[in-house]
Formats: structure tokens, C-alpha cells, sequence
């Protein structure tokens, strides 16, 4: 006989998998866009979501490709820089560019992450999480590999071009660059970034 006093039997299902990583992407793009992308942990975003930080790890692997899910990127760095680097470091500016302009063009699909450039320009929080973000997953590791002299300094000369370019073409959208077409702006800027990658630096 059931007692008068005993707890009403739950009915329903568990959250699943696609809800649970629903509230990890929540909460992860809560934490990046509040404290950067140096600060935040794996643990602290499973702590945000209450979940086991094992249970992101399984779902995401990395902070990377967390920050990934969150900003809904159509590309990894983890794809994206041994893509540019398997043909060597000559031309690699070129190649960055153009893979660059590529996703740029490409606003369907790249929306989030130009939206995370505009909010760059008014919100701190933004500029540290975009400047991290850039400087270590993506221009750190090229300039690391491109030239063991100075990466750090490689990486930011890099990435001022990387988005002072996507702001010029795809978010204020200068003439005549925002329309000038991709060839000729590969040629026009790579060098530029191919030579804060691999170049001489002045030592003063």
C-alpha cells in the first residue's frame, strides 16, 4: 500500500545529450563573453552548466573547439592552421588571406564571429575575448611555426591585419576594399602579413 506521505513518482524523460550540450554552449559563450578567452576553464564552464567537466571534454575536447561550438565558427584552428601550414611557410600570408576572405565573404555563415568584431570595437570584454582568441589558437601557432623569432610579437603584428581587414571588408565595409575582389586583395595584403610571419624584425 502506498503511503499518503511518499513523493509523487517523476515522469518524464532525463535531459539528453542534445540538452546537455545545449547548456555547456550556454554557458560557455556566457563565460567567454564575461571574462575573455584566457580566463575561462573547462572546469568553469562545467560548473556553469552543471555538468562533470569529463562530460564537455567528451562532447568538445578542447577549450578551442568549446570556443568553436559557442561562436559557431565554420572552421577550427585546429583544422585551419595545419591546412595553411601542410604546403610550408612561403606564401603563407597569402594563404591565410585568402582562406580568411573566404570565410568572411562569406556572412551566413561566419556571422557570429563578425558580430564578435563589431562588439571589439565598443566593449572590452569583446576586444579581449577576439584578441586572445586570434593571438593564441590561431596567428600564435602560425607564427611559432613559421619563425622561432619574437612569435608573440609575429602573432600581433598579424593579427592587426587579420582584423583591421575583416572590419574594413566585411563589417564598416570601406570602399573600395569591401568590394574589390579576393585576388586582388590576397596580393595586396599578404605580403604584408607574410612578412611580420617570416620576415626581419627590427631589434631597436
Amino acid at each position: 500500500m502506498t503511503s499518503k506521505h511518499a513523493s509523487p513518482r517523476r515522469t518524464g524523460r532525463r535531459p539528453g545529450p542534445n540538452r546537455t550540450r545545449e547548456a555547456i554552449v550556454a554557458a560557455a559563450r556566457s563565460a567567454f563573453a564575461k571574462r575573455g578567452y584566457d580566463a575561462v576553464s573547462i572546469r568553469a564552464v562545467a560548473r556553469d552548466a552543471r555538468v562533470d567537466p569529463a562530460l564537455v571534454h567528451r562532447f568538445y575536447g578542447s577549450k578551442e573547439e568549446l570556443f568553436v561550438a559557442a561562436m559557431e565558427l565554420p572552421v577550427s584552428p585546429g583544422q585551419l592552421v595545419p591546412a595553411l601550414l601542410a604546403e610550408g611557410v612561403d606564401d603563407l600570408g597569402e594563404r591565410l588571406v585568402r582562406t580568411l576572405l573566404e570565410l568572411f565573404d562569406r556572412p551566413a555563415t561566419f556571422a557570429p564571429f563578425l558580430a564578435l568584431i563589431r562588439g571589439a570595437v565598443s566593449n572590452e570584454h569583446a576586444a579581449a575575448l577576439l584578441r586572445e582568441f586570434i593571438a593564441r589558437e590561431v596567428l600564435g601557432r602560425l607564427a611559432a611555426a613559421a619563425s622561432p623569432d619574437r612569435p608573440e610579437l609575429r602573432a600581433s603584428l598579424a593579427g592587426s591585419q587579420v582584423v583591421g581587414l575583416a572590419m574594413a571588408r566585411s563589417v564598416v565595409g570601406v570602399p573600395p576594399l569591401a568590394t574589390t575582389d579576393r585576388e586582388t586583395v590576397v596580393a595586396c595584403v599578404g605580403p604584408t602579413i607574410q612578412r611580420y610571419l617570416t620576415g626581419a624584425l627590427p631589434t631597436g
